[in-house]
């Protein structure tokens, strides 16, 4: 059964509480999603790391209950 939306939010913003998230449904079938997250613990870590801490804030589910997702991630900018 594919992820919802909420579900796939509610697992980024637990491990992430401080992020801003954006989620886009890339083929309407709940199973191809890209996330764009914004947060301070991806500050001075390399950018498969911070995937990996993505990946495992899924639990689990990428690959079963969510097949592909397109990350990009980034900490805040300076003063904003």
């Amino acid at each position: 059964m594919p992820m919802t939306v909420e579900t796939l939010h509610a697992h980024l913003a637990e491990a992430f509480p401080d992020a801003e998230i954006a989620i886009d449904d890339l083929a309407g079938d709940g199973d191809h999603y890209r996330a764009r997250i914004v947060s301070n613990a991806f500050q001075g870590l390399p950018r498969v790391r911070q995937h990996q801490l993505v990946y495992a804030a899924l639990k689990g589910k990428m690959g079963g209950e969510l097949h592909a997702l397109a990350l990009e991630t980034s900490i805040p900018a300076a003063g904003g």
